[in-house]
Order: structure tokens, then C-alpha cells, then sequence
């Protein structure tokens, strides 16, 4: 702190939890910052960051006190059981296993319990068929929370690792609920909120456009004499009439050019569900990482945004019931609300050289939200 307090005019200080944050206003001779300055925070045992592009407002983190001792074990174990469910679910969808189950809510309990005893048996062989919808759907999953994770860890927020959600996949098309983490500190200001937020869906999106070219390369146009474009994936037999993005449309067209119907692969309805994923967690509502980028952007306007695209979601479902569900779920992430909760320091605004990263975020969800997922 001596050596911080002879660089810097004033400062104040507070710790919260096991983090002390420290916002100090630099001195003019000082500020670029100087090279007293700079020797100090790379002797500093944390984080820090301008918070003004005119480096004046320096903010600056640490831990304090003892680390926290991550449940490893359990991560490990939901990771193995997202992996195994995943395969599960791409080995349906590549036709070499059908689960079969009675009928009613007692069969789909038996149904889950019977694919987890075929992994006893010979017949967890056929579940390696799926391989190529699993791994780039994890693929895509794990950077998309990893960009979170990193972004978090970035400005010393205590963020844990991925927690992943298996469901077997006689419950579930593609053997996974998604994936998240929990932020344990508290958010500083709207800077570190945006990064945090977009960093996620920015990271999984390039994955998600490399799958997507590798599934649709691979892919098999048909020609039924539909009216307009269309991808479709066959599920036990059935086809899945699948929605379009900006994205999913685009690349289809650059692909598969002036193809009417296209079966979508392991890996490009991998690409489709992660683009999907993708526009929903971007959604400007409470908690979900579009919440937090708007927040990020437009602080408290992000709560007339959300009742917007909350009242928007409800005329959808018009169309496709499934937006039902994702209003609830986008509720109940926000504890019955849409507006995001507030920073510690709402009134500081995000500097004008980071906001891109924010207008990014916005552009991803432009083009990959589904109006109607599935026709």
C-alpha cells in the first residue's frame, strides 16, 4: 500500500468476503501509467484495471485470507455423466440404439435406468456411434462456461468450475440440460459484469461455427419440393423439422447452395443445438448472459428491455409452445423477475474502448436466436 500511495491521490478501500477491492485515483504525473506505477502493479498480488480510458481510476483486487476448496470430485463425476448421455443421445440419432420403455411416467424412469445398466454390459458399445454429435456438443458446452470461467477468474472473482447437467437421453434429444457456473463474489461494476457475461457466449459461438461448417459439409441435401429451405434430423424414425437462424440459414446456403431439404448430420445438428443454446442464453433477461451483457451496457435500462423480450417471448409461443418453457425457466433464474440484480458500483459505465465486446454479444444473438425452433 506505500507504494500504491505514492502514485495515487486518493484511494479507498473495502473488503468483502474473502475479496479486498481497492479504487484509487492516480496522479496526473502518474497515469499511463508511469513506470513507478507500473513496477507497483506488477508487484501486485491480484488483479487491476483502468476503469476511464483516461487512466485515471485505477481499481485493483486480491484475495484475502484462505482459498476455497473446490468439490473436484463432484465436477468430475456430472462431466463423466453428461459425457456418457451425450453419446447415449447421438447414438440414437445415428439409429444404432433405440431405447424402448413402457409407457407412462414410471416407463420413463425405467426407460433412464435401463440405458444406464446397458454401460454394465456389451451394449455400451453401441452408444460409441454418437461420438461425433457428443464431443463437439461438450465441445461447445465446456468453452462456452470456460469463457466464463476465465473471465471471472480475470478480475478475481470467485467463480467455480463447470457445473454439467446429464439426463439420460430416452428423457432428452441431446443428453444434456447445458452447463453452468457460480459466481461466489460479488460483481464490482457493469466493466467487469459485461466481460464476464460475454466472454461465454463469444467463446462457444466460434467453436459453434467450426462444428457447424464441419457438420454441414458432411451433411446430405434432399430434394422433397418443399416451399422453402429446410434442415431436419431423424429421431427414432421420425423427423425433427428444425427452426433457422441468421446463422444456421447462411451457412446452410454457403454449404449445401439452392438445396431445398438438408439432413443434418451428427456434428451440424451439434452445431444447430449449440447455436440454439446460444441465442437463448443471450436472451436480455435476469440472469441468463444477455442479462448480464445489457446490464453491462445499459444499466438499470436493461429492466424496459427485458419486460420487451419478456412480452415478445409470450407472443412467440403463439407459434411454438416451447417459448412457454423458456419463460419460466428465464423467471425462475431471476427469482420471478426479469430485470438483472444490480453491481456494486451501478453508476460506473463500461469504458467506451470495451464496449464492442458488449455490441458483439448483441450481434451473436441477433443471429443465432430461433424464432420457431421447430416446425
Amino acid at each position: 500500500m506505500d507504494a500504491l500511495s505514492a502514485t495515487c491521490d486518493a484511494w479507498r478501500t473495502q473488503a468483502l468476503g474473502r475479496r479486498e477491492y481497492i479504487e484509487a485515483l492516480v496522479a496526473p504525473e502518474h497515469r499511463g501509467p508511469s513506470p513507478t506505477l507500473a513496477r507497483t502493479l506488477a508487484a501486485w498480488p491480484g488483479s487491476h484495471y483502468w476503469a476511464d480510458a483516461e487512466h485515471s481510476h485505477l481499481v485493483l483486487i486480491r484475495v484475502i485470507g484462505s482459498g476455497r476448496t473446490e468439490r473436484w470430485l463432484l465436477h468430475l463425476v456430472l462431466f463423466t455423466l453428461t459425457v456418457i448421455c451425450a453419446l447415449g443421445a447421438g447414438a440414437v440419432l445415428a439409429g444404432s440404439w433405440t431405447p424402448v420403455e413402457p409407457p407412462g411416467l414410471v416407463g420413463v424412469i425405467i426407460g433412464g435406468a435401463r440405458f444406464f445398466e446397458r454401460l454394465a454390459g456389451p451394449g455400451w458399445q453401441d452408444l460409441i456411434a454418437g461420438w461425433s454429435f457428443a464431443l463437439p456438443l461438450l465441445a461447445i458446452l465446456l468453452v462456452h462456461e470456460l469463457g466464463h470461467y476465465f473471465a471471472a477468474r480475470r478480475y478475481e472473482i470467485d467463480a467455480s468450475p463447470p457445473y454439467f447437467l446429464p439426463i439420460p437421453p430416452n428423457l432428452s434429444p441431446i443428453g444434456s440440460l447445458g452447463a453452468y457456473i457460480r459466481l461466489r463474489s460479488p460483481v464490482l461494476d457493469r466493466r467487469q459484469l459485461l466481460d464476464v457475461g460475454a466472454a461465454g457466449p463469444l467463446a462457444g459461438f466460434v467453436v459453434t461455427l467450426g462444428v457447424l461448417a464441419w457438420g454441414l459439409h458432411i451433411s446430405q441435401p434432399m430434394e422433397p419440393g418443399l416451399d422453402r429451405a429446410q434442415s431436419f434430423v431423424l429421431l427414432g424414425g421420425d423427423r425433427i423439422n428444425l427452426g433457422d437462424s441468421l446463422l444456421t440459414a447462411g451457412l446452410r446456403e454457403l454449404f449445401l447452395p439452392g438445396a431445398r431439404s438438408v439432413h443434418l448430420s451428427l456434428p451440424a445438428f451439434a452445431g444447430w443445438v449449440g447455436a440454439f443454446v446460444t441465442g437463448l442464453n443471450l436472451l436480455p433477461l435476469s440472469q441468463l448472459d444477455g442479462g448480464h451483457v445489457l446490464y453491462g451496457l445499459l444499466g438499470r435500462r436493461q429492466s424496459a428491455v427485458g419486460l420487451i423480450t419478456l412480452l415478445a417471448l409470450i407472443g412467440l409461443a403463439q407459434l411454438s409452445w416451447n417459448w412457454y418453457v423458456w419463460v419460466a425457466v428465464a423467471l425462475f433464474v431471476g427469482r420471478g423477475g426479469w430485470t438483472h440484480p444490480s453491481v456494486l458500483a451501478p453508476e460506473r459505465p463500461v469504458p467506451r474502448g470495451r464496449r464492442w465486446i458488449g455490441w458483439a454479444a448483441v450481434v451473436v444473438f441477433v443471429i443465432t436466436f430461433v424464432p420457431v425452433p421447430f416446425r
